[in-house]
């Protein structure tokens, strides 16, 4: 696990702990779909995929 993903996965962790007022109706976006996104994002990101 690299150092990005051992902080990412802290911070989403920290997310869930937290209780946001307010917003327990509201529509979660899935796991899946959050990690799609942050796999795309770190692809972009990586040396030589310009």
């Amino acid at each position: 696990m690299t150092r990005i993903d051992q902080t990412f996965s802290e911070l989403s962790q920290r997310m869930r702990d937290m209780s946001v007022p307010g917003r327990s109706g509201a529509a979660v976006p899935s796991i899946a779909s959050l990690l799609d996104k942050v796999n795309a994002a770190k692809l972009r990101y990586q040396r030589g995929a310009r």
